[in-house]
């Protein structure tokens, strides 16, 4: 399987190449050239398969490079229930009738993220040990993303991590997960400003060729085509353990601000799952619900982005977004250029007359949930069903009972663990002791290590030149 880039001026890429690059050389996202299709029978086959062979089926088709039997080494090394607290790696537990939860926060972390990034950590040691090559990873995080990042990645061979997060805005679990490794391969960078600023500097330092090539930078976001694969397993995984048949359909929900885990429900959808309708829910930075509901799309500055009690989902700018446009405009990749080029320049896009195609072709719709939303839903469940959410996963639940249809079924994806969100949740429920597992205990207490810098990609630039040698 050959990898394209959205915006076509790439030359076509294997797997493993762009598993280490992160943006495309034009600036696009890589992408396949085209989605696997999956018919009945293949779904059959896969319906009784465990997590790390369907995960193995699933990925032999879009790691075309790697050895049939190193990619089932890779795969087995990373889904074991020694990391994720359970045979089935992704349970699905029931909420209320035709609502079930997805479960992806049982890994390392406590959050979604650690089903991707534990796999990319693994798969990225392999490749750059079968290329003797190094890499230098810089990320940015709005909560989740850094902290699966660097527990997947921590003093793992030839790679060097360099993690943004915007300073202050985390919550004291976030804070404490990630600057609290001492691991020397792992740098952690607090930016004075919001998330988007964040990425905004790790796609400024991607588009730096020569910089770029001279430290051999990557990344772990989720424009990272490694991540969107991984994700796209546990969409199938979810919906096997929420059937019975390949005859029934369900929905997805999932609470997004990037985009990367309701693109790979989307690309699971395009390959032949029977997913019905892709629900998008957002918190008050609402500019995806305001696209897939008018069609319009108009990111906000990082000064108009608001700080909200779900902070992994305050975005303005979702990076994964493209490559659903790309086939929205049936591949346009000139079109996609200009369009994307106008959104970097500080500008939306109307794109009001495909609105149909978006809802009754692609499937999407889109719902948003406030601050008291979430302090109802996570109230509303507790008393309920005895299960305590997070505010992201409240924001999901809240927006698919709002949006469910007569008979509708749908899978709610969750984002983390409850634990990392202390303040919210005694807000919500009162003093209330919150479950974490055992390594995460007395977190908060161990010491911190973090540089802030201004918001300024030369001062992060310099910091990596303090610490990794250039090619």
């Amino acid at each position: 399987m050959k990898y394209i880039s959205t915006r076509g001026k790439t030359e076509p890429m294997l797997f493993s190449d762009v598993l280490l690059m992160g943006l495309a050389p034009d600036g696009g996202l890589m992408l396949p050239e085209s989605y696997p299709q999956i018919d009945d029978e293949v779904l059959a086959q896969w319906r009784t398969l465990g997590y790390t062979d369907l995960a193995f089926e699933i990925m032999k088709l879009f790691a075309t490079d790697i050895p049939e039997q190193d990619l089932q080494d890779i795969i087995n090394k990373t889904y074991t229930k020694q990391a994720f607290n359970s045979d089935e790696i992704t349970p699905v537990t029931k909420l209320y009738q035709g609502v079930d939860l997805l479960e992806l926060s049982n890994g390392p972390t406590l959050a979604f993220k650690d089903m991707a990034m534990q796999f990319l950590g693994n798969a990225f040691e392999y490749v750059l040990s079968k290329k003797g090559e190094r890499l230098t990873i810089i990320g940015a995080t709005s909560g989740d993303t850094g902290s699966a990042a660097e527990y997947a990645l921590r003093g793992k061979q030839n790679i060097e991590v360099f993690m943004m997060s915007p300073h202050g805005k985390m919550s004291a679990f976030q804070r404490a997960q990630m600057y609290s490794l001492d691991d020397k391969n792992i740098h952690n960078i607090a930016v004075q400003g919001m998330f988007d600023d964040c990425q905004e500097i790790v796609k400024k330092l991607q588009e730096d060729h020569d910089f770029k090539q001279k430290y051999s930078l990557g990344t772990v976001n989720s424009i990272n085509w490694g991540r969107i694969l991984a994700q796209i397993v546990y969409y199938f995984k979810g919906y096997f353990a929420a059937t019975q048949n390949n005859h029934e359909t369900i929905s997805v929900c999932v609470p997004s601000g990037n985009f990367g885990n309701v693109c790979a429900a989307h690309i699971a959808r395009e390959m032949g799952l029977p997913i019905d309708r892709l629900i998008v829910a957002t918190n008050e930075n609402d500019v995806l619900n305001e696209f897939f509901n008018t069609g319009k799309y108009q990111p906000r500055t990082s000064d108009e982005t608001f700080v909200t009690s779900s902070p992994s989902m305050d975005i303005s700018k979702a990076s994964n977004f493209e490559r659903f446009i790309y086939l929205l405009l049936d591949k346009d990749t000139q079109k996609v250029a200009q369009l994307f080029t106008q959104v970097r320049q500080g500008n939306g896009f109307d794109l009001s007359e495909n609105l149909n195609k978006i809802q009754e072709t692609f499937g999407f719709v889109a719902g948003k949930s406030t601050h008291q939303d979430r302090l109802d839903t996570i109230r509303l469940i507790f008393e309920q069903t005895q299960r305590l959410i997070d505010p992201h996963t409240a924001d999901g639940v809240k927006v698919a009972l709002d949006l469910q249809q007569p008979n509708e079924r749908i899978l709610v994806a969750e984002t983390a663990l409850p634990a990392k969100f202390e303040e919210m949740m005694s807000e919500a429920l009162g003093e209330i002791d919150l479950p974490r597992p055992a390594h995460t205990v007395g977190l908060e207490e161990k010491p911190q290590y973090v540089t802030v810098v201004e918001n300024r990609a030369e001062e992060v630039a310099d910091l990596i030149k303090q610490f990794v040698q250039p090619n």
